[in-house]
This record gives structure tokens, C-alpha cells and sequence, in this order.
């Protein structure tokens, strides 16, 4: 099984994967260097796969890696966080959020209600990554994670700060008031309702330099 260490110098952060006779798949293009015995190929991916790479933002065509050595992967002002996959769960990431899992793991495609893609500003068609087998997995996150346990709950967040769930979790979108004066004077904009009985990884607070960055590139209001 892959190894994943989570390294970093100059608040930037990066995944190294130890192999040994094993195989990890990555987010396509996350490669920065791999040193031993190993090679890479890309699995042919299902008619599935090539859909959603063609209309949506979330690739699902990754590169295998699979050999004895290390590989490195590209590095962030963000951070990482490797979560374990347990036998019987499925869980379901957020857009963008996948960066790595080691062999045991099987991806496949989830894709989000009409309703909830259009009011989340997706379009109709909202598609994610999912993982389910035994293993771990490596996601691509703005922050520090927390995991919160929901039973028969709900968490409501005022945007994606949840960057993974499990599938007994309903993702929606609301208002935060019960009505529309209280939502209007609020100021609050529709907000993402996850309710069910399950585990979720909450990150409420980047890195100050990712924040830094992203508030730096963000078109000028008008």
C-alpha cells in the first residue's frame, strides 16, 4: 500500500507518495518528480469518465504511478489532507478536490440533483469525484480539516467549506432564514444544507498566504 507524507518548507506545501511494488493514482497534471524504480500510464477510462472530462471542470482521467520508489507531487500555497477510505464507504468529494489515492481505492462518478447544481451555480450538471474500497486518499484542501459527525443532523455552511462527505449525507441548497424578509435584510446568500447521518471534512479557514493569493487574483468589484 502507498505512503503518503505531507511536507513543506517556505509555507508551501506538497504530497511525497513512498511506493514499494505498489501503484497510487494522482490528479492529472500533479506530477513534479518521481525518483526509482517507476513507471506511469494512464488507464483507459469508461465512456463515463471521457463525458464528464468533457463537460465538466472535474477530470477523470488520472495517471497511474506504480513502481519502488517516491514520487512527488506538485506543490501548493493550500494544504493537503490524507483521509482513510474504509471497507463500505463511499464518499463523495468536492469539485477539484481529489489529488491522490493509493491502488486500493476505486474512483467513480457522483453527480449532484438539477436543482442543487443550478443553485449552486454549477449549470445542471454538477459531477464529483467518489471513493470507495480500503485505503487512503489524498485531498487537495485550502486548509486545516475538520471532521464533524452527523446523525440524523444537518450542517449548513454559507459556501463549500465542506470538501468531502459520506453517501449518507444529501447535499442541498436554502435559505439560512425561514423567510425572505429575514434572508434579504441578512445579507446571507443561499446556503449549502448537508443533512443525514454520516462523516464530513470541514474547512472553514485557509492558509492566510492561500487567502492572501486568491483575494490577489480575484476580479476587481465593479
Amino acid at each position: 500500500m502507498a505512503t503518503f507524507e505531507i511536507q513543506e518548507t517556505e509555507g508551501m506545501r506538497w504530497v511525497k507518495v513512498g511506493l514499494d511494488d505498489d501503484d497510487v493514482r494522482a490528479e492529472r497534471g500533479a506530477l513534479n518528480h518521481y525518483m526509482g524504480s517507476i513507471a506511469m500510464d494512464v488507464p483507459f477510462p469508461s465512456l463515463k469518465a471521457w463525458w464528464v472530462s468533457l463537460f465538466s471542470d472535474e477530470s477523470l482521467i488520472r495517471p497511474r504511478y506504480y513502481g519502488t520508489g517516491n514520487v512527488y507531487l506538485d506543490s501548493s500555497l493550500g494544504g493537503f489532507h490524507v483521509m482513510q477510505v474504509q471497507p463500505g464507504e463511499r464518499w463523495i468529494l468536492d469539485t477539484k478536490c481529489f489529488w491522490a489515492s493509493d491502488g486500493e481505492v476505486k474512483l467513480s462518478v457522483h453527480r449532484e440533483p438539477f436543482w442543487t447544481a443550478y443553485w449552486a451555480d454549477q449549470g445542471f450538471f454538477w459531477y464529483k469525484t467518489a471513493l470507495k474500497g480500503d485505503g487512503q486518499a489524498v485531498l487537495s484542501v485550502p486548509g486545516p480539516v475538520e471532521e464533524v459527525n452527523l446523525d440524523d443532523d444537518q450542517l449548513v455552511v454559507d459556501g463549500p467549506q465542506v470538501v468531502a462527505h459520506t453517501a449518507g449525507i444529501r447535499l442541498s441548497m436554502r435559505r439560512p432564514s425561514r423567510s425572505w424578509i429575514s434572508y434579504w435584510m441578512s445579507g446571507q446568500k443561499l446556503a449549502y444544507c448537508y443533512r443525514g447521518t454520516g462523516r464530513l471534512l470541514l474547512c472553514t479557514t485557509p492558509y492566510w498566504r492561500a487567502r492572501m493569493k486568491a483575494e490577489a487574483t480575484a476580479p476587481a468589484a465593479v
